[in-house]
């Protein structure tokens, strides 16, 4: 595949995020033709491989994490939760080293050029909670967002899913209640007045075990 080819068919896709599937269903290339033409656009540094079969067009502008979640697992509902919900949502100032995810699949970790995901797996029946995030700083209508803006929300600029504070919270409890598993322990969280415990308490009612819910509800007294 000539690289003039392979740039008018990038160019055609308007994003700066695709994949290798894309550019092959859209040329009429096979997937090792199209692989060998993006990787030698990478070595000229025109693109970059992001994860296996996930490019990016070049640019000055750094690329999000986020904007790539839904290439990393397509075909399975995600949303952004835990600390790294948390942190966008203004109650943990520290920046989570990894992108943590909700997922109704099974657990895994992907490390990719730009960063590391962690997705969870929690229940289907508690796979609620969540909303667009909107880019440039802007949180979903239930999202009540702490009077000043975070940094972290000011330079996301794109589109995600996102739980809101509380269900967040009692993610985080949630998946501490299981052995081997993390977020038994928080940094320093700072709650804004607008977060509601009550609602949060609504959402740690929602769990379906038993011996989790009451876990999760000794654990409310302890924050």
């Amino acid at each position: 595949m000539s690289r003039q080819s392979i740039l008018f068919t990038i160019g055609k896709l308007r994003q700066r995020i695709f994949t290798t599937r894309e550019i092959a269903m859209i040329s009429g290339k096979s997937p090792s033709a199209v692989t060998q033409a993006l990787n030698n656009l990478a070595r000229k540094g025109i693109v970059t491989k992001i994860y296996r079969g996930i490019w990016a067009r070049e640019s000055n502008e750094a690329i999000s994490p986020f904007a790539v979640i839904p290439y990393l697992f397509p075909g399975h509902r995600v949303y952004v939760s835990f600390i790294s919900a948390l942190h966008l949502h203004g109650i943990i100032e520290q920046i989570p080293q990894v992108t943590t995810l909700a997922s109704t699949s099974h657990a895994r970790k992907i490390d990719t050029k730009i960063g590391v995901f962690q997705a969870y797996h929690i229940t289907p029946s508690f796979f609620a909670g969540f909303g667009w995030y909107k880019g440039s700083g802007s949180l979903p209508a239930y999202a009540r967002a702490p009077a000043r803006e975070t940094s972290a929300q000011a330079r996301v600029g794109q589109d995600f899913l996102i739980a809101e504070p509380e269900k967040a919270f009692v993610d985080c409890l949630y998946l501490s209640a299981y052995k081997g598993k993390r977020f038994g322990h928080f940094p320093e969280l700072r709650f804004p007045a607008s977060f509601s415990f009550r609602r949060a308490r609504v959402w740690a009612d929602r769990i379906q075990s038993k011996t989790t819910r009451t876990y999760v509800k000794k654990m409310f007294k302890e924050k």
